[in-house]
């Protein structure tokens, strides 16, 4: 029995980028930075591991183009500092941007599309870039695990809300 039969047909044409509810444009490196300050010496293999401070922050900003309506630039920085004792070994930071428009989208949904659903198309590829960055600065490559931007938009803008008495 052919499985294709029963599934239901999809109609190609019916999907076209005007209706979709977020097209993404660009995604780029918009700054990159590798320090490794105590290089050669913080290269050599040791038994104490090193204590790691990673930081993620999302910012999304419109962008002005007469052609492409509701576009906007979402940046995620990545930042990571390894630490042994008192000597700093290196600090990485990536600054990943995605363009992207909601043409179909009611402004008043704009926010929780530019700080939850954008960062996590584009996550996978600016935690690539921090990964190739350390490990071409001559470590073992830092792998961040997935990142639940739901949870921090919520958060960040439930307490903002709670402060202004919105329940």
């Amino acid at each position: 029995m052919n499985d294709q039969n029963n599934r239901p047909e999809m109609d190609p044409n019916s999907v076209t980028p005007s209706n979709l509810p977020v097209m993404v444009h660009a995604q780029y490196v918009k700054d990159l930075s590798f320090e490794n300050p105590g290089a050669p010496f913080s290269l050599k293999a040791t038994q104490e591991q090193p204590k790691m401070d990673v930081n993620i922050t999302l910012d999304a900003k419109p962008l002005e183009d007469g052609q492409v309506k509701s576009l906007y630039e979402v940046s995620i920085r990545l930042s990571a500092r390894a630490i042994r004792g008192e000597q700093t070994i290196y600090i990485a930071e990536v600054l990943y941007s995605i363009a992207a428009s909601m043409p179909n989208v009611a402004e008043d949904h704009h926010h929780p599309l530019l700080l939850v659903e954008i960062p996590k198309l584009g996550f996978p590829f600016a935690r690539k870039v921090l990964a190739d960055l350390i490990q071409d600065g001559g470590y073992p490559p830092l792998l961040l695990g997935p990142v639940d931007f739901a949870a921090m938009y919520l958060e960040r803008f439930a307490k903002k809300d709670e402060d202004k008495g919105v329940v």
